[in-house]
């Protein structure tokens, strides 16, 4: 990034941020002209100050980046000594009676109302009036150059772009010795406020002819090279604020989000949901199986989880008689990260009462309509060169065919019925085992199973699992669908009636035993919603959450148990082997205890009622066609940087 600031400055332009910015004005002389204007070896060369030409740009030949004897050198190629004569400038601001960092502007227009406006101004004239009564424009500056009377600078605010024609004549004419600040002192990155008139340029630009240009806020880092970009992605999500600068469309995918946001909150407004805040700090975290943040309050005395999940506290709003809620918040999972996870993300989750699953699905499928439209404008979306239809209605399959069609050699259906005989997930009002059921043989759907996901290519735990005994029948059938069918499923599908092995918030199936009453939602290969027919009998609740936190007890006592075995003398396994255990291991290393005062309430009574939640994080992903999950977020978590002692010392 340093370096190609000097080496814009080596070849008498100033570099303009983003890969596909054109550096030079409509109207401004090319770099090859200017260049043969001043022929002097390239070494000799004197440095625009970072931000100018050799002609005067950012310092010029005899000021050298805001002072005839401020001592910089020439040939500046550290952020530092860029620092350092930026730094110089806002000193020399000052001292001419400016103040390099301002209060306040009064901008008469935005770029985008000035094009707006004089949209058909011919070219070579100036708008009527504003010379008269000059508009003022302020943003920052992308690209300068200067060459002779002329300054061309292209100025950059939230709406879009507008050139600034400066004028030594018009400039000087006005205040003495004002067109020699914009050469040496006005850098690229600066932001600055200009008034003057509109006129088109003889070649068609919109500009505005200046007749006063101040800076105000002196930047003292410069932009990155406009050929390169911030080439860096760790670099882009680190400063994100200069990746917001100089990345074509990263601003655009963050309003497309606040777009997609606004147009739900509106949409669910519209249906009689009410908008709630609930707690972020717990003293139980519930509602999901995830591991959470944890932290101490000092004045209670008493360790907080970060919340998991909004439902339990969303639910206690429906016991308290608010009929239809959603709440749209932060997330918090102490979980890995990647493309499409973020241990700190943003859902909308919402409770109906007097509803079921079905009404969730078709409530979803409006939703999601209603964003892409707001978003794109239509309901055919490409994400990563797949096209996508959301206009048309979405399918809806069962976990047990989906995962039926992929390993024929399974049957699903009876491995969901079976496992309506475990213990730790069958409804207590559920009727006794089915011979049919009972009948099916407990190692052959295992051998096939763990044949399938190894022959797909699955990790090693996955076919470990497939094979245990330990899993019981409704989880391997939910690891056979993700490991094999959910990468599948590119059009909006919902998959329902889920295990209700896997299901503990979710009400029993209706007519399909072992199943639960839930679906969710896949686009793109990946789960976009989640919803239940809401569980609300209060002893059938008790038991399912009291059978989950004994089987996390004793599966995380049972690792607990293997790891020590291995690290006293257990086989050999290779690094990578140890490297995927230590992993599993740790994704279950953490407490889960019973939220009481969730129980409480379901026992005062809860009406039958369906509820959605949706990750708006891969929404947004989906609606902007972005293939990480940072992209979509404006500050993603990221590991903590080590400085180099290059770096601490530069500082």
């Amino acid at each position: 990034m340093v370096a190609a600031e000097h080496k814009a400055n080596e070849k008498n332009s100033t570099s303009s941020p983003g890969k596909n910015n054109n550096n030079s004005s409509a109207d401004a002389p090319t770099a090859q002209n200017s260049t043969k204007k001043q022929k002097q070896p390239k070494k000799e060369r004197e440095s625009g100050g970072g931000g100018g030409g050799g002609n005067g740009g950012g310092g010029g030949r005899n000021t050298r980046g805001g002072g005839r004897n401020s001592g910089a050198s020439a040939n500046t190629s550290s952020e530092a000594e860029i620092r350092s004569l930026r730094a110089a400038k806002a000193e020399a601001l000052r001292s001419s009676g400016q103040d390099p960092y301002a209060y306040s502007f009064d901008r008469t227009h935005t770029a985008a109302e000035l094009m707006e406006q004089y949209g058909d101004l011919p070219a070579g004239e100036t708008a009527p009036g504003t010379e008269e009564r000059p508009v003022s424009v302020a943003g920052r500056v992308l690209a300068r150059r200067v060459m002779g009377k002329l300054a061309f600078l292209k100025l950059a605010d939230d709406s879009g772009e507008v050139q600034l024609y400066v004028d030594r004549s018009a400039l000087d004419e006005r205040r003495e010795g004002s067109f020699a600040e914009v050469k040496s002192l006005v850098d690229v990155g600066d932001i600055v406020g200009c008034r003057g008139g509109v006129r088109r340029t003889e070649k068609g630009e919109l500009s505005v002819a200046a007749h006063s240009l101040a800076v105000l806020t002196k930047a003292l880092r410069p932009l990155p090279d406009k050929w390169h970009g911030l080439a860096d992605v760790e670099k882009r999500y680190r400063q994100r604020y200069v990746d917001m600068i100089a990345t074509p469309g990263v601003r655009d995918a963050l309003r497309a989000r606040a777009l997609m946001t606004s147009t739900l909150r509106r949409s669910l407004e519209r249906r009689g949901f009410l908008e709630v805040e609930t707690p972020v700090l717990e003293a139980s975290a519930g509602g999901a199986d995830a591991r959470p943040f944890t932290t101490f309050h000092n004045a209670l005395a008493q360790p907080f989880a970060l919340r998991i999940a909004t439902e339990l506290h969303l639910k206690r709003l429906v016991v308290g008689g608010f009929e239809r809620v959603f709440e749209i918040g932060r997330i918090f999972r102490n979980e890995g990260v990647s493309t499409r996870h973020n241990p700190e993300f943003t859902s909308v989750e919402l409770y109906q009462a007097f509803a079921d699953y079905n009404d969730m699905m078709d409530l979803t499928e409006e939703l999601i309509r209603e964003a892409a439209v707001a978003v794109t404008g239509g309901t055919k979306l490409t994400y990563q060169g797949s096209e996508i239809d959301v206009g048309a209605p979405f399918a809806r399959r069962t976990m047990a065919e989906l995962v039926q069609a992929a390993v024929p050699a399974v049957d699903a259906s009876a491995l969901l019925e079976r496992s309506a005989d475990d213990a730790s997930s069958a409804p207590s009002s559920s009727p006794s085992s089915s011979s049919s059921s009972s009948s099916v043989d407990d190692d052959a759907p295992r051998a096939a199973a763990a044949e399938a996901l190894r022959a797909a290519g699955c990790s090693r735990a996955a076919v470990a699992a497939a094979r245990s005994a330990a899993t019981p029948p409704g989880q391997l059938l939910n690891l056979l669908f993700e490991e094999l069918v959910e990468p599948t499923l590119v059009q909006p599908t919902f998959v329902l009636d889920h295990p209700a092995a896997v299901s503990p918030l979710a009400k029993p199936h209706r007519r399909t035993r072992g199943a639960a009453e839930r679906f969710e939602l896949y686009v793109a290969g990946r789960e976009l919603a989640n919803a239940y027919s809401e569980m609300t009998d209060p002893l059938e609740q008790r038991r399912r959450l009291e059978a989950q936190v004994e089987s996390h007890s004793a599966a995380r006592e049972r690792k607990k148990k293997e790891r020590q075995d291995s690290s006293s003398g257990g086989s050999a396994k290779d690094s990578s082997e140890e490297g995927e255990e230590h992993e599993e291991d740790d994704e279950g290393d953490y407490d889960v205890s019973l939220d009481e005062d969730f129980l409480l309430a379901l026992e005062h009574g809860m009406p039958p009622t369906g509820g959605m939640g949706m990750g708006l994080d891969r929404l947004a992903m989906l609606l902007v066609d972005a293939a990480s999950i940072r992209d979509v977020i404006a500050f993603p978590l990221l590991k903590r940087q080590q400085q180099s002692k290059q770096e601490k010392k530069e500082e």
